[in-house]
């Protein structure tokens, strides 16, 4: 199946939308650019009460913009890309608050 935007996205949602975010206090908001030869995108992951939220849009009062091309990220969403290895290898790269950032994604291992 070609990877596409969206197709991208329903991932992230599926993956996402299925984690128990209890334990994080106030918001939380991640900034998705997919950068790749093909597949170009923006969306965001939103931790807000309790829920998660994924909507293809950008989020400018975000904590971080996390940039990864799309077969990294769908490794990364499958367990198949640890997120330390991948950000120490530059597979991706964190604008803004990074502790942050690799919060979430340990989500993403849960």
């Amino acid at each position: 199946m070609a990877m596409t935007y969206e197709s991208i996205v329903e991932a992230a949602r599926d993956k996402f939308c299925g984690i128990d975010v209890s334990s994080v206090e106030g918001v939380r908001a991640f900034q998705i650019n997919i950068e790749g030869k093909s597949v170009n995108g923006i969306f965001y992951i939103e931790i807000k009460d309790g829920e998660v939220h994924v909507e293809p849009y950008e989020y400018y009062d975000r904590n971080a913009i996390i940039h990864i091309n799309p077969t990294n990220f769908i490794k990364l969403i499958n367990g198949k890309l640890d997120p330390v290895v991948a950000f120490t290898t530059g597979k991706l790269s964190v604008e803004g608050d990074t502790n942050a950032a690799l919060e979430m994604i340990k989500f993403i291992k849960a």
